[in-house]
C-alpha cells in the first residue's frame, strides 16, 4: 500500500506516524515545500524572541526520526492531484503514485491588495526563510508596523515586542483578535497592549505603502553604514484610511490566512473555503482524504461545516485521517474551537461557540481594573461558548463543560448571576453523573 502525504506540518506528520503504527509494512511518503525539515510554524514568534533556535521549531528533534520510522521525506511543491491516474505532480517534475492519499497542505498568508506591499522590508511570518528576514531588520529601536492583529498576528506582536522595536499595529476589525473574541475582550486586549507600549489602530486599515526618504533607523541602520554593508530597503510611510500616517524601516503582513488550495483545480476533489470531508476525513473522492487547516469539517457545536485553522485541530484530524486511510474505521465529534493566546503577558482564551447563540442566554463579567474578564454563552441549559481573559485556573473546566455538553440543570441560573462559580458548578455536575454510574 502505498500512502503519500502533501504537507508535513503537525497533521501530515502525525497521520505519518498513525499510519506507519498502522501498517508497519506500507510505503510511506511526506511531501514539503521547504528545504528544512518539519518544523512548527506556531514555534517561529519563540525563533524570534530567542527563546529557541532554528533546530527548537523542528516537530521532531530526534536524529533521523522519519528514516528510522521508513517515512520517506521529499521536498518539492504539489502542483496537481490526478485522482482518477492517482498520482501527484509536484513543481520539480517528479510525479508520485498513491493508492491512499492525504492532503494537509495547510494555509497560506492572506497577501492584502495594498500598492507597495511587495516592497523589499515588507514579510509574512509563516516560513523560516521570513522569519530570518525578520530577525535581521527587527532590532532594537527599528520601526515595525504590522498589519493584522487576529490570533496569529497578536502571537508575532509579542515577538515582535521582546525585541525591542516601536510597534504599531492596524487591524481593520474594530477590536483586536476579533474572530476569537467578544467586543468586551477584544477591547481589553487592545487597552492591555497600549499600556504596554504598543500604537495600536483597530478600524482602520493600510491604503497605501510608499518608500521615505528616512534611512532606517536603530542599530540596524547605524551597523550597515559603519561597516559599508548593503545598504538597507528604504523606511516605508504607511497612510491608513483614517488619514492618519506611520514610517516603518520593517511591515509585518498579518493580515490572516487562507487554505491552500489552488493546486486543486480539475481534480474533482469538492472545495469550499477548504476541502470538503466528512466526519472520516475523506473528501469527495474515494480514498483521498485531508486534515489540518485545509480541511473543512463539520463544526462540534453548530454541526456546520467550517475551516477550524487550530494545531490541536490539525493534530487530531491527521490522526483520525491516517486511522481511516489504514482502514481502521474512526470518526470525528467534530471540530471544537480552542484558542488560547498569550498577549504581551496577557492570557486570553476562547472554547466553542464563544459568540453565542440566538435563541440561548449569555453573561458577561468585566473588571477593567484588573484585566479580568469572563463571558459564558449558553444554549438551553448547556454552556456551549466561554471566552476568558486573566482568568487561567478554569480554563480547563470551561472547556471540559463544552466539550462533553453537560447539563447544568439549575447551576446555569447560578452562573448567569455570578460566572465564576463553574468549577463548583462542574464539579456538582461531575459529582451527580458519578451517582448514576455502575459501581
Amino acid at each position: 500500500m502505498k500512502h503519500v502525504i502533501i504537507g508535513n506540518g503537525p497533521a501530515g506528520v502525525v497521520a505519518a506516524e498513525a499510519l506507519r503504527k498502522a501498517n508497519p509494512k506500507s510505503e510511506i511518503t511526506m511531501i514539503g515545500d521547504e528545504p528544512e525539515p518539519p518544523y512548527s510554524r506556531m514555534a517561529i514568534p519563540y525563533l524570534l524572541m530567542g527563546n529557541v533556535k532554528e533546530d527548537g521549531t523542528y516537530l521532531r528533534k530526534g536524529q533521523g526520526h522519519f528514516e528510522k520510522l521508513g517515512i520517506k521525506l521529499v521536498v518539492g511543491r504539489a502542483e496537481k492531484i490526478d485522482t482518477q491516474a492517482k498520482t501527484v505532480k509536484l513543481n520539480n517534475g517528479t510525479t508520485l503514485a498513491y493508492d491512499r492519499l492525504l492532503i494537509a497542505t495547510g494555509s497560506q498568508p492572506i497577501k492584502p491588495p495594498i500598492p507597495g506591499i511587495d516592497a523589499p522590508n515588507v514579510h509574512s511570518c509563516w516560513t523560516m526563510s521570513d522569519a530570518r528576514h525578520i530577525i535581521s531588520l527587527a532590532k532594537p529601536g527599528s520601526r515595525v508596523l504590522q498589519i493584522g492583529a487576529g490570533f496569529i498576528g497578536c502571537i508575532i506582536m509579542e515577538a515582535l515586542a521582546s525585541r525591542g522595536v516601536q510597534l504599531t499595529v492596524v487591524e481593520m476589525g474594530d477590536r483586536m483578535v476579533p474572530r476569537m473574541m467578544t467586543p468586551g475582550a477584544g477591547t481589553m486586549i487592545k487597552k492591555w497592549c497600549e499600556k504596554k507600549g504598543v500604537a495600536v489602530h483597530t478600524g482602520a486599515r493600510v491604503e497605501s505603502l510608499s518608500p521615505s526618504a528616512d534611512k532606517p533607523e536603530g542599530l540596524m541602520g547605524k551597523l550597515k553604514s559603519m561597516l559599508g554593508a548593503e545598504e538597507a530597503p528604504a523606511a516605508l510611510i504607511a497612510k491608513l484610511n483614517t488619514g492618519a500616517e506611520v514610517t516603518a524601516d520593517l511591515v509585518i503582513s498579518a493580515a490572516g490566512v487562507k487554505p491552500n488550495i489552488g493546486f486543486l483545480e480539475g481534480s474533482g476533489i469538492k472545495t469550499h473555503t477548504g476541502i470538503i470531508v466528512n466526519e472520516k476525513m475523506e473528501t469527495s473522492v474515494s480514498g483521498v482524504y485531508a486534515a489540518g487547516d485545509v480541511a473543512e469539517a463539520v463544526d462540534f457545536n453548530t454541526g456546520e461545516m467550517t475551516v477550524n485553522a487550530i494545531q490541536p485541530n490539525a493534530v487530531e484530524q491527521g490522526r483520525l485521517a491516517a486511522l481511516n486511510m489504514a482502514g481502521k474505521a474512526s470518526v470525528s465529534q467534530g471540530s471544537l474551537a480552542v484558542n488560547v493566546l498569550d498577549t504581551l503577558g496577557l492570557i486570553s482564551s476562547s472554547f466553542g461557540q464563544w459568540w453565542g447563540d440566538t435563541k440561548g442566554e449569555s453573561v458577561e463579567m468585566k473588571d477593567d481594573a484588573n484585566f479580568r474578564y469572563l463571558s459564558l454563552q449558553f444554549k438551553d441549559d448547556v454552556l456551549i461558548g466561554a471566552t476568558s481573559i486573566g482568568l487561567t485556573d478554569h480554563v480547563g473546566v470551561l472547556r471540559g463543560l463544552i466539550q462533553t455538553k453537560t447539563r447544568l440543570g439549575a447551576w446555569k441560573d447560578k452562573l448567569l448571576h455570578d460566572p465564576t462559580h463553574v468549577m463548583e458548578a462542574y464539579l456538582a455536575q461531575a459529582q451527580a453523573q458519578s451517582k448514576f454510574l455502575p459501581q
